[in-house]
């Protein structure tokens, strides 16, 4: 565990020391940066928007709008979190637009059933039913959610992400796990045992 701590302590200082020669100008530095994070930013954006090419996307706007504001990032705070700020924000702001336009074309298409692609990114990621009780959570839960689970996201990780307590993302966390399972109650549904551990594991 400590040669653990010690790793995560080494490549921090590494990286905040690429940020400050970014900062100071040595533009060429940010490329590391990019290469350090182009991974884990594109599987945090492609589990919210649920399409590749929306993610590779999201992840070139995000760099770039992580290297106009680098100036204004401080070494006291962690450049990860700053970082998934950045990028889920942005993300969040993609969905919104999104189902706006949704929105929209069944005014403009009254009647069509065609899924949206949150939904057959949910579908593809659980199992019905438990796709369709969380289809009912709000952009912002669906983000606490991936964070959480798929990010394994620690509470003072997500805090330092979303600027929010670790008891009060705690509490948020505790009223999805009942939101899902109300759901799924009130529908008749029963849980698989993976789905159950899902649950579980929020």
């Amino acid at each position: 565990m400590a040669a653990t701590s010690q790793e995560h302590e080494s490549e921090t200082l590494c990286i905040d020391t690429l940020i400050v020669s970014v900062q100071n100008g040595d533009r060429e530095k940010f490329a590391n940066i990019v290469q350090t994070f182009q991974q884990p930013i594109f599987r945090y954006c492609y589990r919210l928007l649920g399409n590749r090419q929306d993610a590779e996307d999201a992840v070139q706007d995000i760099f770039i709008k992580t290297y106009e504001s680098i100036h204004r990032y401080k070494p006291a705070a962690s450049f990860s979190s700053w970082l998934y700020r950045i990028a889920g924000n942005h993300c969040l702001n993609l969905l919104r637009r999104r189902r706006m336009h949704r929105l929209a074309m069944r005014i403009l298409k009254p009647g069509s059933d065609a899924a949206g692609a949150e939904q057959e990114f949910e579908e593809r990621l659980y199992s019905y039913p438990l796709a369709a009780a969380l289809s009912k959570l709000s952009l912002e839960e669906r983000n606490l959610l991936v964070l959480r689970v798929f990010e394994q996201r620690t509470y003072v990780e997500m805090s330092g992400i979303l600027g929010i307590s670790p008891n009060a993302l705690h509490k948020r966390m505790e009223k999805i796990k009942s939101k899902v399972r109300e759901t799924m109650t009130k529908e008749g549904f029963l849980c698989s045992v993976q789905e159950s551990k899902l649950i579980t594991k929020i």
